[in-house]
């Protein structure tokens, strides 16, 4: 038997041994020391995969990034399909971490817009480069893979929650007219955010992400309420003051391409 051959039965009998009691890896328990390991594979696939798209980062790949073996590969995840699950879960945490925390704070026509300006950022600080974490998985693996598909309908759920919140929030407040649908306004300004980044990844311009996003917003302000006006009318007519731009700042250790070194939305 060559040593490859060897290689390939001894991460096979790995494989068994680690999965003999029927627990998924990410339902068992590690040790701390476990546990970073686990994250090291995890944060290495992620940017794998955010550099290359998942059909071209292979598990050898993951394994050489992360510096581990591969018993140590397999004892934390079953398969590929059980870690790029895993990836997902660690884009989404750091989609939403690095809009916190404006993103839970969308409870008004100011923190909407510098929701906006910070997306906005986020795109200028890497280029354009990349698009959505999630959304290129999504794009990869939706139609064949059902496992990953659900994850990636928790994930955007996740994501368009606090925006769905936000909204309610002004309606309630009387911001917004009481007939105000502000779930699918949340879901519009979802769809504007994803396909603006698309777009922006391709032109390498933040143009129709902005655009896309202050179209639904021009949009929402058609729901505001004669009070919600007549305030902004009236701050509108006073004299304005400097302000300091909003900048954001990335979440690399969860978006960053591995490869080449540098990104989240």
């Amino acid at each position: 038997m060559d040593q490859s051959a060897g290689e390939d039965q001894r991460d096979r009998v790995d494989r068994a041994s680690a999965f003999a009691g029927g627990a998924p890896a990410a339902a068992r328990k590690f040790t701390a020391k476990g546990l970073a390991t686990r994250n090291r594979i995890i944060a290495a696939a992620a940017g794998l995969v955010f550099a290359r798209g998942v059909a071209r980062t292979g598990m050898e790949d993951i394994q050489r990034q992360a510096g581990v073996s591969a018993s140590q590969m397999y004892h934390y995840f079953t398969d590929k399909d059980d870690l790029v699950r895993a990836v997902i879960a660690h884009q989404t945490d750091g989609i939403l971490d690095a809009q916190r925390p404006v993103l839970d704070e969308l409870d008004s026509f100011d923190a909407l817009e510098r929701w906006r300006d910070l997306l906005v950022g986020l795109q200028e600080q890497r280029n354009c480069v990349g698009g959505c974490p999630i959304g290129s998985i999504a794009a990869e693996l939706a139609d064949d893979h059902p496992r990953a598909r659900a994850d990636l309908v928790d994930a955007f759920e996740r994501w368009e929650a606090p925006i769905r919140a936000g909204l309610a929030r002004m309606r309630a407040r009387g911001d917004l007219r009481p007939d105000t649908d502000t779930d699918a306004l949340a879901l519009a300004l979802l769809v504007a955010l994803q396909g603006g980044l698309l777009l922006t990844q391709t032109r390498r311009d933040t143009a129709p992400l902005r655009t896309g996003l202050d179209v639904v917003l021009t949009h929402i302000r058609t729901y505001a309420t004669e009070r919600t006006q007549r305030r902004d009318r009236t701050r509108a007519s006073m004299p304005s003051s400097p302000t300091r731009r909003t900048t954001a700042v990335d979440a690399p250790a969860r978006t960053a391409p591995a490869e080449p070194p540098a990104p989240s939305t």
